[in-house]
């Protein structure tokens, strides 16, 4: 394996996320899922085009939604652009096979010269456990066993595994192997539970916040616990991520003026399903000004996002840029402003510290 790649960096990286929300066209109507796929593409260009680090596509099986298949869509950008890393947002290994998964992620990894990474998790939604076949009982140990798999095929050599969710593996290879020195760059998707924590470290592998609401500061337990977890598995240092949803304009009045009706048109369906109470502008303003949700002018943007890494100790910070109807138009805007505007000012400021 020729092309090394730091476990560890100090260097921040500006991501963005998406999963492939179904968004509203010109005329107010809901794109079909083709279009929308067309358009996250032309997303994955842009971003590249302007100085973004990462682009992370989320997988879902849902109408709301038009990626189910974020490899594809990942190879699609890949074939367009040079310098943008590709990675999954999250893949939901519980009901995928760790094998195909990697296949398809070193796929990906050799056409576009080393820019693959893959995020494993459990997934914020369970409509992929019953279409695979699998009973959502099993929803740990298949989590569990999977990515005990998936951590020794990134040896890329001969594995030897069994367990109770796939058949054994005796002295078996996986093909195409990588570049990487230490076998596809991986990371665990945390929701917010210690013992997630702990498995990422485990494994030695980078540990991605997933934080969707409430001050980012309230998850600087995990990073210790992280930190702590890797001395104890004696590992060196790893990665921390951080994803949160966010939008940019060029106000903060018109940022949250563009993206509060599809916002709270997207948390209330969402809501209703699992019991929350209705989106109100108050919980919304509350987000911005008090939680995770990163939005505004690239000034405010910036400022937060500073404030964000700076408090976990984080490498990489991940937005997730659309919200439910959210307009292809208006999310090319946030994107051109996140990486001509908001990257260059968070770095300024990380440089005065």
């Amino acid at each position: 394996m020729a092309l090394s790649t730091e476990r560890h960096t100090d260097h921040l990286e500006f991501g963005l996320h998406t999963f492939g929300d179904i968004t509203n066209g010109p005329d107010g109507e809901r794109l079909p899922h083709p279009q929308v796929l067309r358009n996250l593409v032309e997303e994955g260009v842009l971003a590249d085009r302007v100085g973004v680090d990462v682009i992370g596509i989320g997988e879902h099986h849902r109408a709301d939604f038009a990626v189910s298949a974020p490899d594809v869509v990942l190879s699609a950008i890949a074939a367009r652009t040079s310098n943008i890393k590709l990675i999954s947002a999250v893949t939901v290994l519980s009901s995928d096979d760790p094998i195909r998964v990697y296949q398809r992620f070193a796929t990906i990894d050799g056409i576009s010269s080393g820019r693959a990474e893959v995020s494993l998790g459990r997934g914020s939604f369970i409509e992929s456990f019953p279409l695979f076949g699998h009973d959502l009982s099993d929803y740990e140990d298949l989590f569990n066993e999977k990515l005990d798999l998936f951590a020794a095929l990134r040896a890329e050599d001969a594995v030897t595994w069994s367990g109770q969710t796939r058949p054994p593996l005796t002295e078996q290879r996986v093909f195409p192997t990588t570049d990487h020195e230490f076998g596809l760059p991986t990371w665990v998707a945390v929701g917010g539970t210690p013992a997630s924590v702990v498995r990422a470290a485990k494994y030695g592998l980078g540990l991605e916040l997933a934080i969707i609401g409430g001050a980012p500061s309230r998850f600087q337990p995990f990073t210790e616990l992280f930190h702590k977890a890797l001395a104890q598995f004696g590992h060196g240092e790893r990665r921390i991520a951080v994803h949160s949803h966010g939008f940019v304009a060029e106000t903060d009045d018109e940022a949250a003026d563009l993206y509060w009706p599809h916002y709270a048109e997207n948390m209330t369906r969402i809501g209703r399903e699992r019991g929350w109470p209705p989106a109100s502008r108050a919980q919304f303003e509350q987000e911005i000004h008090h939680g995770a949700l990163h939005l505004g002018s690239p000034e405010t943007v910036a400022r937060k996002i500073a404030t964000t890494v700076r408090e976990l100790g984080a490498t990489r910070f991940g937005m997730k840029y659309g919200a439910g109807t959210l307009p292809h138009e208006d999310m090319m805007r946030s994107i051109e402003l996140y990486g001509t505007r908001v990257k260059p000012l968070v770095l300024e400021l990380l440089a005065e510290d």
